[in-house]
């Protein structure tokens, strides 16, 4: 990615001091789609938004920042009422089944990111192992939608989920 560029003096790719003004400064020199992952709150899902960017990727990085955050399931509901659709949401993190995708939707996601599954089906039989493993997660999602009574993803919604955890 960096051939015949000097990167000699560069320390870190990420930068510890990121901050909004880092948005603000990468979104008035990048010219294309710009999305953001990481976003956990409805008040950096709503900075995020002013500041331009084009898409949100719900995601607490598999929890290895920090194993006391909540699952991007649980932050999925706030992101998504910050952004109203102004942007697309993407939830990264936890997606194992068609059901898992079903749920996403219906609390607020436009698109999920399913990083492990594929990637088991990759290591296991190659493309052949991702494309059988899409195949699965697409049919499980079938019959989530079959249960619900939905005939589209566009009809999938909040109601079709109960929360019975006790806060």
């Amino acid at each position: 990615m960096f051939a015949g560029l000097d990167i000699s003096a560069v320390t870190d790719l990420t930068p510890i001091d990121m901050t909004w003004d880092y948005l603000k400064r990468l979104r008035a020199i990048w010219p294309r789609k710009l999305v953001v992952k990481g976003i956990v709150t409805r008040e950096d899902a709503e900075l995020a938004v002013e500041h331009g960017v084009d898409g949100l990727i719900v995601s607490n990085h598999g929890g290895r920042a920090e194993d006391s955050g909540r699952a991007s399931i649980d932050s999925l509901v706030e992101v998504a009422a910050a952004v109203r659709r102004r942007v697309p949401v993407l939830v990264d993190g936890g997606i194992r089944r068609g059901s898992d995708i079903f749920k996403a939707l219906a609390l607020g996601a436009n698109a999920v990111a399913i990083g492990r599954p594929y990637i088991w089906g990759l290591a296991s039989f190659g493309q052949e192992g991702v494309e059988r493993v899409l195949d699965i997660m697409r049919a499980e999602l079938l019959i989530a939608m079959r249960q619900a009574g939905t005939r589209s993803i566009f009809e999938i919604n909040r109601s079709y989920v109960v929360d019975n955890r006790r806060g």
